[in-house]
């Protein structure tokens, strides 16, 4: 019998330190995410970050939870029991961090009597701590308990025209109305080294962006090549100026050369350049988040006003739009042929 795993990022079990540090300890702690020797990562990890990460990261979580709880759980779920209703096999949801584990998922699978599963992680752009440390955990999850069980991984959809049709119309759906100067797309930022380290040729990628335009078969795992064809589809399909759009990176953390330009940096400088009316959309996240209710939403909000801007507005991810769920439920009709 067939059945689908959908994998998300996850989420803490409340917006306080307390549960917040195991959860950051998890995430960072993970080789995928901050790929150092296990020596020198439980070292940043253990003796500095979680020193005062905790609190600061409970009181932006604090900002953006619910009486429903956590907005990417809720919005995960939401999105779950609208795949569900539109296939016919089953379909479980699994968190990569916290306590809606990949195991919990894939064994909620097999009591329904599933043995061949669609492997979905919820993102579509390849990345080493998005996708691979997903599809890695679960492949050993599979070998240790559910050696019965077959996997099919479902790439990158960064580029598969249904997604993008989808993203589009989310896009002009929230900017009606919205007499914007500029739109930004905002992803999520990863060190350097993590494109060079994903690049199956071991000599393609040469960081200055000409690589991500020339035809290559690194481009099946470089993430920074697979944000700026997404952007690049959308604003076609949309029919964006060139000088209307522009593309960064958020979310970086400090001492690493990360892919630029950093989305702080560049929202601060845009009321100088004449733009007062900015909105942002974040294609690297499928489902609403910290990442993108604190800091685009609220963060990059308050600073861009604060320079000098005017207008800011923060395009929600595809979340459960309806449009999205029947894409994802067509991938899983067509595998299940």
């Amino acid at each position: 019998m067939k059945g689908v795993l959908l994998v998300n990022l996850g989420s803490p079990e409340s917006p306080t330190a307390k549960d917040v540090k195991p959860y950051l300890d998890e995430f960072l702690m993970d080789k995928y995410v901050i790929d150092v020797p296990f020596i020198l990562r439980a070292l940043l990890v253990r003796g500095i970050i979680l020193q005062t990460r905790p609190k600061k990261s409970a009181e932006a979580y604090a900002r953006i939870w619910t009486d429903e709880g956590s907005p990417l759980i809720v919005i995960s779920k939401k999105m779950h029991q609208k795949v569900q209703k539109l296939v016919d096999i089953p379909v479980a949801l699994s968190m990569r961090y916290g306590t809606i584990t990949i195991l919990k998922g894939l064994q909620e699978l097999k009591d329904k009597g599933v043995t061949e599963v669609m492997l979905m992680p919820l993102y579509p752009q390849h990345a080493m701590a998005s996708t691979t440390t997903i599809l890695v955990l679960a492949e050993e999850l599979r070998q240790k308990h559910f050696p019965e069980m077959t996997f099919t991984n479902v790439p990158a959809f960064y580029n598969k025209p249904d997604f993008i049709q989808a993203l589009a119309n989310s896009i002009k759906k929230h900017l009606e109305g919205f007499d914007y100067d500029h739109l930004l797309f905002s992803y999520h930022g990863v060190p350097k080294r993590h494109i060079r380290k994903t690049d199956i040729t071991k000599s393609h990628c040469k960081m200055d962006r000409t690589c991500c335009d020339t035809p290559s078969p690194a481009h099946e795992f470089c993430y920074s090549h697979q944000c700026y064809e997404t952007t690049k589809q959308v604003v076609k399909l949309l029919g964006i100026p060139e000088d209307k759009y522009s593309q960064t990176f958020q979310s970086r953390l400090a001492g690493d050369k990360w892919l630029t330009p950093y989305t702080d940096v560049e929202v601060n400088k845009m009321p100088e350049k004449g733009i007062k009316k900015l909105a942002v959309v974040t294609p690297a996240f499928v489902s609403d988040c910290l990442e993108t209710l604190e800091e685009i939403a609220m963060e990059a909000k308050e600073e861009f006003i604060h320079h000098g801007g005017e207008e800011f507005k923060a395009i929600p991810c595809l979340n459960d739009d309806d449009e999205w769920c029947e894409v994802v439920a067509g991938w899983v009709k067509e595998w299940a042929k």
